[in-house]
Parts: structure tokens; sequence; C-alpha cells
């Protein structure tokens, strides 16, 4: 990869990461529910499908696609690649491995954030 590569890389991911934050200290939680993460996630996971259709059909523009879909996106949210990935694998008729990597996935990263929470009590 070259130098040009990996900064539309960074530049996306720091206007990905500034969105999601401005959206969460702007819309903050309501009640328990954490709506500002749940709208960001459900946002990152459409606009990540909407690219990957457009960039798997358009061909070719790989500094493009790397600047929305692995920074803006990626920095937004990374449930929005869970999310593809796991529709791919439905896609493919894979319906074992989509349960098994969203179930893994899901378990492992609640069990990640408590641990995260109970270490640094």
């Amino acid at each position: 990869m070259t130098a040009g590569f990996w900064m539309v890389v960074a530049v996306g991911g720091a206007f990905g990461a500034l969105g999601r934050a401005a959206l969460t200290l702007w819309m903050g939680p309501i009640g328990y529910f954490p709506i500002a993460t749940f709208l960001v996630n459900l946002l990152g996971s459409l606009m990540i499908g909407m690219a990957w259709s457009y960039f798997s059909r358009s061909g070719g523009q790989i500094l493009l696609s790397a600047f929305l879909m692995t920074g803006v996106l990626g920095g937004f949210t990374t449930f929005s690649t869970f999310s593809l990935e796991t529709a791919h694998l439905i896609q493919q008729g894979a319906w074992g491995w989509a349960a098994s990597y969203l179930v893994l996935s899901v378990l492992c990263c609640l069990f990640g954030a408590g641990l995260g929470i109970w270490l640094l009590r």
C-alpha cells in the first residue's frame, strides 16, 4: 500500500470518529438506552452496505473506497463491518457460519466490555 492509501484511511477515520463523537454528544442516552450508539451502528451498517454495493459494481476507486469504508465508516463504527460480513455469509448460504459469527461476536464483545469495566473499577 502507498502512503496515499494510508493517508486517506487516516483522514477518513478522523472524520468518522468526529462524526460519532458529535452525534453522541448531541443526542446522549435516552434513559438507560444508548440511542446515539444504536443509531450510529444502524446508520453505519446501512451506509457500509450501500458503499459496498456501489464500489463492487463500479470497480476500481480503491482510494475512495478506502476513505469511505475503512476510514469514515470504520472510524464512525466498526459494527457496520460486522453487519456487512454477517450479511455476506447469509447471502452465501453459510447460515451456520453467520449464526456462529453473530453469536460469538456479540457474546465476546459483551464479555470484553464487561471485563474492561471490571478491570478499571
